[in-house]
């Protein structure tokens, strides 16, 4: 038995590993010179490796195909892929949000793990770029690529999506799929920074805002998303963990255009928030108000609320109204910004869109349409929020394609 795994990702990793414990061969084909190199930089480069969240909630982290993954996640669960690091020499930490990092901080003790795991005595690392996979009567037969034909009984394609093209993660792996009859839905950017109208972001770029609520409205004022987390102004729009989840809720709606509300200060109702105005202006009042508010808002932002809140910047603290004051905390809990767009795909951490679900067996990840064919990770139709949740995708669906190609169930 001779199985061929196209493409050195988290997936192809996990899935050549695995198979090499059952199957007498695996060809690992990467393109680039070393495995693993979407995966140095996923967590900014301290990898985000999967979700401490159980099993049954982690689904709904899904917003495309969850249940589809349902017999992956649990035959190669969250605790499984820490107990394997564990074993390979990477200890876990459990961060906020119960995101699970190596406690090194470094994604390359991750991608190292996995070469380890993956480099099995009868495993055998070949560069080159698939061009096609080679069918007969309806089966799989092997490979053609870069360096010549490579023949297999199993072919598990893991050659990623479309998102950061510069790791080879470019979405050729789609163009294979289509020449095996597979349908490959529609392509778009997910977990990715947005585009908006105004001009204020650009002044504000780099600020990061912490612990805010944010909300986001479709053009008939329907509510697409509510979130809370982090979230980060830039020269183009606004960025972070909470802009990135919110995305994959309104990439449909995005370019009709759609309005986001930031809720600055959450943990304060409007009436306390006013009292806090208050305490503030009163504490300050031999000043003006711009210089009056530095213990309640980031100094960048202070001038921005201001103007939104219509009142003159540097009118002295102690004249500010209260019909001002209320106008402020307005401001304050309800900062307003216009969506214009996503970002290019390019940028998006990973895609929408993939290899049709419906084609897939989920209990063994293996083509309806072509015996012996396999896939896993991200080049399927399937995508999850920020968290660690799409690198769990990616060890359970390459696991579970591994272990089925190479005959271990």
């Amino acid at each position: 038995m001779t199985v061929i795994v196209c493409g050195a990702g988290a997936a192809g990793l996990m899935a050549a590993g695995t198979a090499a414990k059952y199957a007498d061969r695996v060809i690992l084909i990467e393109k680039n010179d070393r495995v693993g190199r979407k995966l140095r930089i996923t967590g900014k480069g301290r990898c985000n490796i999967t979700n401490s969240r159980d099993v049954a909630e982690m689904i709904d982290m899904y917003p495309t195909n969850g249940k589809f993954l349902y017999s992956a996640l649990y035959t190669f669960t969250n605790d499984d892929m820490v107990s394997l690091l564990e074993e390979l020499g990477v200890k876990t930490k459990v961060e906020r949000g119960g995101r699970i990092f190596p406690v090194s901080d470094d994604a390359r003790d991750v991608v190292a793990a996995m070469r380890r795991y993956a480099m099995r005595d009868n495993v055998k690392l070949v560069k080159a770029k698939v061009k096609a996979i080679i069918i007969e009567n309806g089966a799989v037969m092997g490979v053609s690529t870069s360096a010549g034909r490579f023949l297999g009984d199993r072919v598990i394609v893991c050659t990623g999506g479309a998102s950061y093209p510069q790791t080879g993660s470019d979405g050729s792996g789609y163009e294979l799929a289509r020449q095996a009859g597979h349908t490959v839905t529609d392509i778009t950017p997910s977990l990715v920074p947005l585009t908006v109208e105004e001009d204020i972001c650009r002044d504000l770029s780099g600020l990061s805002l912490r612990n805010v609520k944010t909300a986001a409205y479709g053009k008939r004022g329907r509510k697409l998303y509510e979130g809370f987390g982090e979230m980060l102004f830039t020269h183009f729009g606004v960025s972070g963990p909470l802009i990135l989840s919110m995305s994959a809720h309104i990439r449909k709606e995005a370019a009709k255009g759609c309005t986001l509300e930031i809720d600055l200060k959450p943990a304060l109702a409007p009436e306390k928030l006013d009292a806090r105005i208050l305490r503030d202006l009163e504490a300050n009042n031999r000043k003006h108000l711009i210089n009056s508010l530095d213990a309640l808002l980031p100094k960048a932002l202070i001038p921005v609320v201001i103007e939104n809140a219509g009142i003159e910047p540097h009118k002295p603290a102690a004249e500010v109204t209260k019909a001002e004051r209320l106008r402020l905390g307005e401001a304050i809990k309800r900062f307003t910004l216009h969506i214009t767009g996503l970002r290019p795909v390019e940028e998006a951490i990973v895609t929408s869109g993939g290899v049709k679900t419906s084609e897939i067996d989920p209990s063994t990840m293996e083509s309806k349409l072509v015996k012996g064919l396999y896939f896993a990770g991200e080049i399927i139709d399937i995508d999850g929020y920020t968290g660690g949740y799409n690198l769990q995708a990616a060890w359970s669906t390459g696991y579970l394609a591994g272990i089925n190609a190479g005959g271990g169930i």
